[in-house]
């Protein structure tokens, strides 16, 4: 049994989406209410309230008492995550206070909502609904949620039974993900990466250029940050398109892929941040992890240091600069960079050879793929 999201588009009338927003703005009423609430009880107790606590406090809102319930358990969830970092000596802020712009999704937990050909909301009414596909499995919870350039989405998440095929047998790849190459495999084949962000940056430049000079609070002010969360919008569809297409096609060839464990939150804070970021490669990997458990494809991530200054051929290390983008051993190996490291990847994820991490325990992909589940974004 998996967990499974499915987005759509829905398209509420002026009056729906007026009342959609007033629930969001409940939503965020309540949330406020909840938090003075919780600190209140913190400062006369010492201790926080418990989960049953909160849920009494959202008796009598005007919110849907189900959509009300599921803003009670973010709260509690937050405030339970922020002990266990502290507790884990990581640095942890306490949930703040929300104005109506962050609170974006209004959540139905259980029931409220029913699904047809159009969608019917409890205290909203029937909405249209653009159902390109059918959903699979038992669904489970519905989140109703509008994005910065005003679209709104429904998200269904399902239980699904036998999510996992069978293993196929084809060929073995190990791939070194970059930024001059998207990746580069280890049977010499290579994806170009498209740099969105690049294509984008001019039209980011105007956009925000326009929004600057409009006046703080102002009609003209609204509509231009629209078109910015347009724009933005549109950047981050074209690079989950890219990445989506890029994974599937991947496990459908092979049914072996071996893959570097990077930092990539660590490695966005030096000066290629930018071009790290706009690769996405921690969003690829677990869309790469999910959709290789459908297609019967294992996936395996391995240590990546001294991938790029190790011999494929010799073994042997040498230290290379990122300039140097030829890899030349005097054992007479000579190749482009990223191919020697996407050998030793894939050598470093076979039984057998040193640093190998193909034992079958849980990796980081496999909690990417878990935390994409659960945002919904399988679902485009």
């Amino acid at each position: 049994m998996g967990a499974r999201a499915w987005k759509f588009r829905i398209y509420p009338s002026k009056s729906q989406e007026k009342c959609l927003e007033q629930h969001l703005y409940g939503c965020k009423e309540l949330w406020n209410q909840l938090l003075e609430y919780t600190k209140n009880c913190h400062e006369e107790t010492g201790k926080f309230p418990t989960r049953r606590q909160l849920y009494l406090q959202t008796k009598g809102t005007p919110v849907f008492s189900q959509v009300a319930q599921n803003v009670a358990d973010r709260l509690f969830k937050s405030i339970r995550g922020m002990m266990l970092k502290k507790k884990a000596g990581k640095i942890a802020g306490f949930p703040r206070f929300k104005p109506i712009e962050r609170m974006k999704s209004l959540t139905y937990p259980q029931f409220g909502f029913k699904l047809d050909r159009r969608i019917n909301l409890s205290g909203i009414g029937s909405i249209p609904i653009k159902k390109h596909r059918e959903i699979e499995g038992n669904v489970k919870t519905l989140t109703v949620k509008r994005m910065p350039s005003g679209k709104w989405f429904a998200v269904f998440t399902s239980e699904v039974e036998g999510m996992q095929a069978p293993k196929k047998q084809s060929s073995a790849m190990g791939m070194d993900l970059g930024i001059e190459h998207f990746a580069y495999l280890s049977d010499g084949e290579s994806i170009e990466n498209p740099r969105h962000l690049k294509a984008a940056e001019q039209r980011l430049k105007d956009a925000r250029k326009h929004l600057s000079k409009k006046k703080k609070g102002s009609n003209n002010k609204r509509k231009a940050r629209i078109k910015v969360a347009i724009v933005y919008e549109k950047l981050a569809n074209r690079r989950r398109d890219f990445l989506h297409k890029t994974s599937r096609k991947l496990v459908e060839k092979y049914s072996f892929i071996a893959m570097e464990n990077l930092n990539s939150a660590g490695m966005a804070k030096g000066f290629l941040a930018k071009s790290v970021l706009d690769c996405s490669w921690a969003e690829f990997a677990g869309m790469l992890h999910y959709k290789a458990e459908e297609a019967g494809c294992e996936v395996v991530l391995v240590e990546p240091a001294h991938t790029s200054q190790m011999c494929s051929n010799c073994g042997s290390v040498r230290k290379k600069s990122l300039a140097e983008r030829w890899h030349r051993c005097a054992c007479g190996a000579s190749m482009h960079r990223d191919l020697n490291a996407a050998k030793n990847i894939l050598n470093r994820a076979t039984l057998g050879h040193r640093e190998s991490n193909a034992s079958g325990k849980e990796t980081s992909t496999r909690r990417w793929a878990s935390v994409f589940y659960e945002r919904g974004s399988s679902a485009l």
